[in-house]
C-alpha cells in the first residue's frame, strides 16, 4: 500500500458529512485548504521565487476575470515530470512540470490553468463529492492525481466509490471547462488558440510516450472532439479580435528558463 494513505486517510471523514447537503462557499474553501495541506505535504512542489511569482501573477490575471465570488487563489507548480493539472475546492490550482515544459508559448499554459480555474468557479468538484459520498478521498486524490500509488492494493483503494473526487470530471465537465476557458483568456488578453493547439502536443505526445502522459489522461479525457468543439467555440469571435490577443511573452519564456534551469524533478517513489 502506498505510504501516503495511512497520513490521508482523515480526509475522508472531514468530507463526507458536508455532501449529504448543500456546501457553503466556507465550507468549499475549507474543504480545499485541508485537501491542500494534505498535497503540500505528500507531493514535491517547486518553491523557486522565480517560478512561484511567474504563475501565481498568470493564475491571477486570469482568475480575476471570471472569478464572481472573490475566492483567494494559489497556483502552484508540482516537481513531477509527470504532465497533469489539477483543481481543488476554494481556489487551490497545481500544474505539473511536465506540462508547462510541453507548452511552446503563453496561451498554451494559460489555456491549460483557464480549465483548471474553470472547474473551481463551476463547483465541479463539489458535484463530484455529492456523486461519491462514500469515496475514500484523500486516497483518491493524490493516488489518482500522480502515479505515487501503483500496487493492486493502492488501485484498489482508488477504485472506492467508483470516482476520481477533484481529478476525474465527466466530459460534460470538461466541455463545460473548455468552453470557459476560452472565453477566460480572451477576457484576460490571451489567444484561445494555445486551447485546441496544447490539446494536439498532448494528443501527439500519447503516441509516443504514453507513460508520461497516463496521468493526464486518466483525469481529462481528451480525443479529437474537445479539439473541434473549442475551434468551434473560437471561430465565433471576429479573428482579428484574436489576432490582437496575447500568443507569447518575454516573461514566460524567462519562466520557462528559469524551471528548465533547476534540478531535474525527482524519480517517483518505489512501491
Amino acid at each position: 500500500m502506498c505510504s501516503i494513505i495511512p497520513r490521508i486517510a482523515s480526509l475522508a471523514f472531514c468530507a463526507v458529512p458536508l455532501v449529504s447537503c448543500a456546501v457553503s462557499q466556507q465550507q468549499e474553501v475549507a474543504l480545499g485548504a485541508n485537501s491542500a495541506a494534505q498535497v503540500n505535504a505528500q507531493l514535491p512542489l517547486i518553491r523557486d521565487a522565480a517560478v512561484t511569482t511567474y504563475i501565481s501573477s498568470l493564475g491571477a490575471q486570469l482568475a480575476r476575470v471570471i472569478d464572481g465570488r472573490n475566492l483567494t487563489w494559489t497556483f502552484t507548480v508540482v516537481d513531477s515530470r509527470e504532465v497533469n493539472a489539477f483543481a481543488l475546492p476554494g481556489g487551490w490550482i497545481y500544474v505539473n512540470r511536465g506540462l508547462i515544459e510541453r507548452a511552446t508559448d503563453v496561451s498554451q499554459l494559460a489555456g491549460v490553468l483557464a480549465h483548471e480555474i474553470a472547474h473551481v468557479t463551476q463547483r465541479h468538484g463539489m458535484e463530484q463529492m455529492r456523486q461519491a459520498q462514500q469515496a475514500n478521498v484523500g486516497v483518491t486524490l493524490l493516488c489518482t492525481l500522480t502515479n505515487v500509488c501503483e500496487s493492486g492494493a493502492s488501485q484498489a483503494a482508488i477504485n472506492v466509490g467508483g470516482t476520481a473526487l477533484f481529478a476525474k470530471f465527466s466530459r460534460s465537465d470538461e466541455s463545460e471547462a473548455d468552453a470557459e476557458a476560452v472565453s477566460t483568456t480572451v477576457k484576460a488578453g490571451i489567444s484561445p488558440r494555445g486551447i485546441p493547439t496544447m490539446f494536439r502536443i498532448l494528443l501527439n505526445e500519447r503516441q509516443s510516450n504514453s507513460g508520461a502522459m497516463s496521468a493526464f489522461f486518466a483525469t481529462h479525457p481528451l480525443e479529437e472532439d474537445r479539439i473541434e468543439r473549442t475551434e468551434a467555440l473560437i471561430a465565433k469571435y471576429p479573428a482579428n479580435e484574436i489576432n490582437r490577443l496575447t500568443r507569447d511573452t518575454k516573461a514566460f519564456e524567462d519562466f520557462r528558463r528559469r524551471l528548465r534551469s533547476l534540478p531535474a524533478s525527482p524519480t517517483p517513489r518505489a512501491q
